[in-house]
């Protein structure tokens, strides 16, 4: 077929459309469900990996987290419940800092608890983190004003603070805290830092206080134990390798690789990045049922068109039109149909995911190549199901079709 048929044959399908034009949007329907379902699906789905990506990405794809007891059911280790010897302490830190690991640079501790802080007539309960000097580093959260505890504080047990900066907001307003005392239970302590802005996910890591670890033990909960150990190794290639090495340090304190366990961030980003990933290609299934849907009714609404049109197909043929000609006619007609419906539902599967971001507040990211594989399925979905209308008006016999009523 020339050039010149080809863009005849596309302007008579867009005629064709226009005549029947409630009936060519209900046809496109079913292929705008689910072309806007797909874009809108995988959004949402890119969106939440890129949240996990980005919240791995502030702990540092190179750190280690050691915490007490083993998962239940984790591959190497058998369920225990958590008892006193599956507490950690500050001396397992200083034992994993002493060893001189190779692939290790820097840890940080903590040790939580809640409890009220007071500033004058103002209070809030918050989290209070005894922790030590490492901590803005190997957490990367760092101080905004003043400075963080330091290690004469920690060898000292000075009584100093470094707020978050909800905490600073809850008690002292637009008011300067740096250099004021608040309470801590019945202990009093100096603030000498406010952190940084910062949240985790749903979680604002400024309704903190942190204070020396050894201040916390002796003053606040007289106890060595500790929450977790942070650990940074010294590449994200080498995390494996600094994971074993702490556990060998641990292992003889412990008796049991069951007492404690170490998480590797980049463990945790694969396994995340490939259940999310599972998530989006099964909803990008579903929603692409859809397509098939909108595909059957191209197919039903090209049979009654081919049924209205048999006397025209007749006269076509009567004046030299080949079956080539008639076949591609249809095709083109059932095509434009299928990628009309795809450009409305990309625009509309854009549309939803920008309102699924601004009113359900989840992140979405418009993928280019979710948008490409929509657009091209629909398209395929009308070329499928555009064959057999197509193929039918084309081997109709012209005499039979003049003599149609």
């Amino acid at each position: 077929m020339s050039d010149l048929n080809l863009v005849e044959s596309i302007k008579m399908a867009f005629s064709s459309l226009r005549a029947n034009k409630l009936r060519s949007f209900l046809t496109m329907l079913g292929v705008i469900i689910g072309v806007s379902a797909v874009v809108a699906m995988v959004s949402v789905g890119q969106g939440a990996q890129a949240s996990v990506e980005d919240r791995i990405g502030q702990l540092g794809s190179n750190m280690l987290i050691v915490t007490p007891g083993r998962a239940a059911g984790r591959p190497g280790g058998a369920a225990t419940a958590r008892g006193a010897g599956d507490l950690l302490s500050y001396a397992d830190a200083e034992a994993i800092q002493e060893a001189n690991l190779p692939d290790v640079d820097k840890l940080t501790v903590e040790a939580t608890r809640a409890g009220v802080i007071r500033f004058g007539p103002n209070n809030t309960t918050t989290t209070i983190v005894g922790t030590t000097p490492e901590y803005p580093e190997v957490r990367s959260f760092h101080v905004k004003e003043g400075r963080f505890i330091s290690a004469y504080d920690l060898q000292n047990m000075t009584r100093v603070a470094v707020l978050g900066q909800t905490v600073a907001s809850d008690l002292f307003g637009g008011q300067d805290p740096l250099g004021q005392e608040i309470r801590i239970g019945i202990v009093t302590f100096t603030v000498i830092g406010v952190m940084e802005e910062k949240t985790q996910g749903m979680n604002d890591l400024g309704d903190q206080v942190f204070v020396p670890f050894t201040t916390a033990q002796k003053r606040l909960t007289g106890k060595d134990t500790i929450r977790a150990i942070y650990i940074q190794a010294k590449a994200a290639e080498v995390t494996d390798l600094a994971a074993r090495e702490v556990e060998a340090v641990l292992l003889p304190r412990k008796d049991s690789p069951d007492k404690f366990m170490i998480r590797n961030q980049q463990e945790i980003l694969s396994t995340l990045e490939g259940t999310t990933r599972t998530f989006t290609l099964l909803l990008a299934g579903i929603t692409g049922i859809s397509l098939l849907v909108g595909g059957i009714g191209i197919m039903n609404i090209m049979l009654v068109s081919v049924t209205e049109r048999t006397r025209e197909i007749g006269v076509r043929k009567a004046v030299g039109a080949r079956r080539v000609h008639i076949l591609t006619q249809f095709l083109i007609e059932s095509v434009t149909l299928s990628t009309s419906g795809g450009l409305v539902g990309i625009l509309a599967g854009i549309t939803g995911s920008m309102l699924l971001s601004r009113v359900g507040q989840w992140r979405t990211l418009i993928s280019p190549a979710a948008i490409a594989i929509a657009f091209g399925f629909a398209a395929g979905v009308g070329i499928f199901f555009g064959i057999y209308p197509a193929n039918k008006a084309a081997r109709l016999d012209p005499i039979e079709s003049l003599r149609f009523e």
